[in-house]
Parts: C-alpha cells; structure tokens; sequence
C-alpha cells in the first residue's frame, strides 16, 4: 500500500506538533503539510490532494465544517475531526461513522483512528464517505435530518448531486436509478433506504418500484381499483398503488 499522505489543520500550535509527532511515529504516513486556520486550509487541501485530513472543528474565521463546504475537487479526502468540546458534533461523528479525537488524546486512541481511516482508504470506500459526510453537515448545521445531497461516483468524474433535482427513483436490483432532468444515475442500495432518507414532504413512495419528487408531478388521473395514474411534467408516466396511497391520504387534503 503507498503512504497515506496527511494535513494537519489547527489553529493551535501544539496542537499541530502533537499530530505531526503521533504522525511521524507510523512509517505508512507522510505529512503533507500544515494549514493554521480555514482558509489556508482550503488552498492546501486543493493543492496537495491529500488521502486524509486532521481538521480542527473550531477555528476563528471559516471553521471545520466551512473548509469542507468550500472545497472545490472531487473526491473529497477523508476527515479525521478534531475537537475539545462540542458533544453535539461527537453524537454526530459516532452516528455517521466520520471518526474523531477528542482533545486531550493519547496515543493509543490516535492509533486507532489512523488505523480506521487507513483500512477506509485501502478499501477505496469515497462514495460511502461522501454520503457520511453529507448528513454529518446537514445534522450539524441544525438542517433537518433528511438528506439534502447525494454523492455520485462515475468513472471520469463524482460530484454532489441536490436532491431537489431528481424526479422519480426507480429500483434497480442491488442498485437505485436517480432520475434528474435528462440525466439518471445508478447508486448503490434499496429503493426502502433510500426512502427513509428522502424528505417525506418531497418524496412520496408510490409502489415497490418508485420514489417521486411531488414538484415533478403534472397532474393525477384516477385509475383501477382506487389508483391513480401518474403524469409527470416530462411526461413519464407511472401508478401510484392503493397500498402506498393509504399511506399517504393526507396529500388529499387542504387543512389551513
């Protein structure tokens, strides 16, 4: 395995000394460089490409999560977060799987978090990542708890795609097809999972098979047996399942 190249991005000091020196003590890591507050941060992070990212949470000036929302390369490096004292951060760390240090740290507890982040980066898993890190901002950010992004891989190219721009989803086996505009991407997972993290305001499940925006919606025509035929603005057409219109009888009605 080649060497995991590393910045340290801390406002503090001793606080970069301490990671440099854990850093140097482990012959798979090369430290790529320093960054003391966000912004060069971010100039760096773009210019040396690294595998992973000790960053501070709390900087004056663009903080951690900020550095990450600036970031203009795809794919993202791996975030190790860095932080005293936000609990609400930790929970969120903890629930998305993004690891953390909380200072003061010890060896044995930085080794374990190099270690993690190294089998991460062995096994090459940037679209996991990418989705982790989505939902760690938007439950930091005091957004709600739905997703609002979606990473997408493809061979020459990744990038975050909102999840306003998709239409309808439709199952595909093991994978997902994102229908946005005249595009459509193939993600790895279940129409269910993908569901529960759709906004249900926005999304509506309309049978097994399918997800649809509700804004793509042209209009409704009634169906057999208490269905409904879907029309889309593009014209698609699909059936929304009576199973599925029981769940969702509210829609029918305007209460003020």
């Amino acid at each position: 395995m080649q060497k995991i190249r590393v910045l340290i991005v801390d406002d503090e000091r001793p606080a970069r000394n301490k990671i440099r020196r854990y850093l140097e003590s482990h012959p798979q890591v090369e430290v790529a460089g320093e960054a003391s507050n966000g912004r060069e941060a971010v100039d760096a992070i773009e210019a040396e490409r690294p595998d992973l990212v000790f960053l501070d949470v709390q900087m004056p000036g663009l903080d951690g999560f900020g550095v990450i929302q600036a970031l203009d390369i795809r794919p993202l490096p791996q975030f190790v977060f860095v932080t005293a004292h936000d609990q609400f951060a930790l929970r969120a760390f903890e629930v998305h799987a993004l690891d953390y240090l909380l200072k003061p740290f010890d060896p044995d507890r930085f080794k374990s978090v190099l270690d993690r982040a190294a089998g991460y980066i062995e096994r090459k898993e940037q679209e996991q990542l990418g989705e982790r890190l989505s939902m760690m901002i938007e439950e930091i950010r005091g957004k709600p708890r739905y997703i609002e992004r979606l990473f997408i891989s493809l061979q020459d190219r990744a990038f975050f795609l909102q999840v306003d721009r998709i239409n309808w989803v439709e199952a595909a086996k093991n994978y997902v097809r994102l229908h946005a505009g005249n595009d459509s991407y193939l993600l790895r997972g279940t129409i269910e999972g993908l569901h529960r993290k759709l906004d249900p305001a926005k999304f509506i499940r309309i049978n097994r098979s399918q997800i649809v925006n509700l804004d793509s919606i042209k209009e409704l025509q009634p169906w057999f047996h208490g269905e409904y035929r879907i029309i889309l603005k593009d014209g698609t057409e699909m059936t929304w399942s009576r199973r599925y219109l029981d769940r969702s009888s509210e829609l029918f009605t305007n209460r003020f």
